[in-house]
């Protein structure tokens, strides 16, 4: 376990590496001009040469990539062109909020999705399941931006309950969390109708029905059991997606989370800032797949993780 811990950390540590290098090269290679983005729309030419030193964007790429590698190991990943403070500062004070967004909508997909999977499984191919299929299609295909325009037309201007914008008390996280939720439900519901219903049609089902164990016993600890881990390998991967900041949610509901930031950071070509919030996001979602892999050996002592590092 030890071993396999140090080798994924290792592993996960390069990816890191690679991905923000990587931004760094292609934001730079995007068209726009930070510093006419910075300036004035009246800016001379002058005044922006003087923004390219100030920011130390006159220096050739490989100078600029050089100062940035020393800078992240360093732990300072530059200023914000356009909050002048520190980029992971701000990357950091709005990282909570879109913490807080997936944790509520991973926690209401997991409370929603599984037990309709599960039923879709137990009354699988009859008319019952095809209407909730159809259902979980058609929330699969509705688009984000649609769903949350749909949810604050209803909500907060036809029938005025729910803040329509913004995090100025529990309530205003109701629409978004909902809004999030919905694609999750219907992707995570149909792969748990898929995981069971292969579940029940284990013979190992038909032997403990024989002893007779309950058909809830059947249901949760028996086939839900031996679908645990592609039912939570579902859930962190799509939590882990999320913290990468649900930029269209977060725009449409005015949410000040990291998604609504990074939408700001290109309009600006903020490069410090757009660094810094893939440092942070790519840190979060690798530290969430590797709590998934720890999690296996306690969901199947089958799993045993330093014996497949092993092989």
């Amino acid at each position: 376990m030890i071993r396999y811990v140090a080798q994924r950390v290792g592993q996960s540590i390069l990816a890191i590496f690679l991905t923000v290098s990587a931004v760094f090269v292609l934001v730079r290679l995007a068209p726009g001009d930070p510093a006419a983005a910075y300036a004035s729309p009246l800016a001379t030419t002058a005044e922006l040469d003087r923004i390219r030193v100030q920011f130390g964007l006159d220096k050739p790429l490989i100078q600029q990539y050089g100062i940035f590698v020393r800078d992240l190991f360093g732990g300072h990943l530059g200023t914000s062109f356009s909050f002048q403070a520190p980029a992971l500062d701000v990357v950091l004070s709005r990282m909570p909020y879109t913490v807080m967004l997936a944790v509520s909508a991973i926690l209401f997909a997991a409370v929603v999705a599984i037990p309709v999977g599960v039923w879709m499984a137990r009354h699988a191919d009859t008319g019952r399941e095809l209407g909730a299929n159809v259902a979980m299609i058609a929330g699969q295909s509705m688009p984000e931006f649609w769903s949350g325009i749909m949810l604050l037309t209803i909500f907060a201007v036809l029938v005025p309950v729910l803040p329509a914008s913004g995090f100025t008390s529990w309530a205003g996280l109701v629409l978004p969390t909902v809004t999030v939720g919905i694609l999750q439900i219907a992707l995570i519901s149909r792969m748990v109708r898929r995981e069971m219903g292969a579940g029940f049609a284990a013979p190992y089902l038909t032997i403990a029905r024989s002893r007779g164990v309950s058909e809830r016993g059947l249901t949760w600890r028996y086939a839900m059991g031996n679908s645990a881990i592609p039912v939570v390998t579902a859930l962190g991967t799509r939590f882990a997606a999320m913290l990468n900041g649900v930029v269209v949610v977060e725009v449409v509901f005015a949410w000040p989370g990291v998604g609504s930031l990074v939408v700001r950071a290109l309009e600006t070509r903020d490069y410090p800032l757009i660094q810094a919030t893939v440092l942070v996001t790519a840190i979060l979602t690798v530290a969430v797949q590797l709590l998934i892999d720890l999690t296996y050996p306690l969901l199947d002592p089958r799993v045993r993780l330093g014996k497949a590092v092993a092989s």
